[in-house]
């Protein structure tokens, strides 16, 4: 890899990290931003349920499925509330919410601040002496912050809602074993590893999203450029950084 390529990559490491120190401060200095962050709460998580809730709702019924198809001769459809609940708390659940969520949500904030970059809006507020870190990027990443949990909770409780129903009327499971296995097996490790992979998730959704709208440059053309390089940015940070955490919890707890 040529030297071009490693400096950019440094310098806009450098940037998002600053920009991260900037967002947090401007969370926390007052006056506190409320009334924004419940807008956008309401518009980046509300608006996010329907799409999270369905994929993984039907994560869950497929898991119960290839569980008890997969081993049948060894039983293993006694045991689906586990297989089905650690897979959806420990992985499945925080990715697949944070890829579908941090598709929609990571090129709506980009959109969103790339289009009042290019018409110089964020210019003008800079120019009235208002931060466009206080007032857009950080109720953005406060509302992403608690959003992106709250989804993978609700998500991850209608996955093993899915998958009860498909133990008790297509694989003839009692209810009760699917739940006592559960309440069995899933571990305060397992919720922990889980939730703390949503908030590194959501940050990376946030403060990218959030980044690329800052620098979006080329007009209208910039702004389709920038958010299409916001979803795959997220999705493949995602990827990566889901690979780093799932070894740290282990390493954790082991």
């Amino acid at each position: 890899m040529s030297a071009r390529p490693l400096s950019a990559f440094a310098v806009r490491t450098g940037e998002i990290a600053l920009l991260t120190v900037r967002a947090f401060a401007a969370m926390a200095a007052r006056p506190l931003e409320i009334k924004l962050w419940f807008a956008q709460m309401e518009q980046l998580g509300v608006g996010s349920l329907g799409v999270a809730g369905v994929a993984t709702t039907f994560t869950g019924m497929v898991l119960a499925l290839q569980t008890a198809y997969s081993l049948p001769e060894l039983g293993v459809k006694y045991y689906i509330g586990s297989v089905v609940a650690k897979s959806l708390v420990r992985e499945l659940g925080p990715v697949l919410t944070a890829l579908i969520v941090g598709g929609r949500i990571g090129s709506g904030m980009t959109a969103e601040i790339g289009t009042m970059t290019v018409t110089e809006q964020i210019d003008a507020m800079r120019s009235m002496a208002v931060d466009p870190v206080k007032k857009l990027v950080g109720p953005k990443l406060g509302a992403v912050l608690v959003m992106l949990p709250s989804l993978t909770a609700i998500g991850c409780g209608l996955g093993i809602f899915g998958g009860l129903l498909v133990a008790v009327f297509q694989l003839n499971v009692q209810a009760s074993v699917y739940l006592n296995n559960i309440a069995n097996n899933l571990t305060l490790a397992d919720v922990v590893s889980g939730f703390g992979k949503s908030f590194c998730f959501a940050y990376i959704i946030a403060i990218i999203g959030c980044y690329n709208g800052l620098h979006t440059a080329g007009g209208a053309d910039g702004v389709g450029r920038a958010t299409t390089n916001t979803v795959v940015t997220v999705s493949i940070a995602i990827m990566i950084s889901d690979y780093f955490l799932t070894r740290l919890f282990f390493l954790a707890v082991s």
